[in-house]
């Protein structure tokens, strides 16, 4: 099956590399006590550079097609690149692995020994086991309403959304913008990620693919291009001017509209949605703290943390 081929592929070029470049370093270093998780940490690597390298290939040139604004320095939009590089590369992984790793493989192991089979969707729909690309896309589907949701919090309440404002505050917006987020954010989101992935029992195989499709859906709707997908397309597929209307200096905080990821129809159910034509607003949050509009990364990290502890401890 493609799955099962796309699969072993990157699985044969995860473990050339980790054979081919870390494991002889590690021996030179007297490291090989770490082999198991540095071969978690390679495949990390290996799956972050694929993200960016596909999301790079696509948006790229669209961005240089019709750009919705063109700016004379793109300073800021640099900063957003370092998130990129750090996100998928380095920062999220590492903690991803400090974090859970540890727990996870713990709480397998609880599981394990008290004989209890985690239910799946092909539990209660049987005939999922012989159709894994309908059953790819339920997943997608079912991790797209989650998202929706967790969207709509991060606007909800004012500790979160003092966090998700750097992601807001960004005036030159590009795809690279999809990872401009904090730190602590990123871990909140992959915890629920996460939870709710092994919660329906998405199959490891299908788990990258998912956040692949995932990933690419979310850096296209950042993009800095003038597209949308017609009066039809719009509501079936979240496009750029779709998430552009989001990021609009007017919709902010709990005012904000198109929450959705891929699908629109969650807007539109819950009355979110806001499918105004020929419509591309200037992007930003006027109310932001300077560090998170003009600052770096560590900057922004910094302030994320101050406005946090603010909004928690404001009467």
């Amino acid at each position: 099956m493609m799955i099962d081929a796309i699969q072993d592929a990157y699985d044969h070029a995860t473990a050339w590399l980790y054979e081919t470049l870390l494991q002889p370093a590690m021996y030179e270093l007297g490291l090989m006590d770490w082999a198991d998780e540095a071969f978690q940490w390679m495949d990390f690597l290996v799956f972050g550079l694929i993200q960016v390298v596909v999301v790079a290939a696509i948006c790229l040139p669209l961005e240089r097609w019709r750009p919705v604004e063109r700016w004379e320095s793109q300073r800021v939009v640099w900063t957003d690149v370092v998130y990129t590089l750090l996100t998928r590369l380095g920062i999220l992984p590492l903690l991803g692995f400090v974090l859970f790793y540890a727990a996870s493989t713990r709480i397998e192991g609880l599981i394990a020994d008290s004989g209890f089979v985690p239910p799946t969707l092909e539990t209660f729909v049987p005939w999922l086991r012989e159709q894994p690309l309908v059953a790819l896309l339920l997943y997608i589907v079912i991790l797209d309403f989650a998202e929706y949701w967790r969207h709509r919090f991060q606007h909800r309440f004012a500790w979160w959304w003092a966090l998700h404002s750097i992601h807001h505050s960004q005036t030159q917006m590009t795809f690279w913008t999809d990872d401009r987020n904090h730190v602590l954010d990123d871990i909140i989101g992959a915890a629920w990620f996460g939870i709710i992935a092994v919660a329906i029992g998405v199959p490891p195989g299908q788990f990258p693919i998912i956040l692949l499709v995932l990933r690419l859906a979310e850096s296209l709707s950042h993009a800095n291009v003038r597209l949308d997908f017609g009066v039809v397309g719009e509501r079936l597929i979240v496009s750029p001017r779709f998430h552009r209307l989001h990021h609009g200096v007017l919709s902010v905080g709990a005012a904000g509209k198109n929450y959705g990821v891929i699908l629109p129809v969650w807007d539109w159910i819950f009355g979110t949605a806001d499918f105004r034509r020929d419509h591309y607003p200037r992007t930003g949050d006027p109310e932001a703290p300077e560090a998170y509009v003009r600052g770096g990364w560590l900057a922004q990290q910094y302030m994320g943390l101050r406005q946090v502890w603010r909004a928690l401890t404001a009467r």
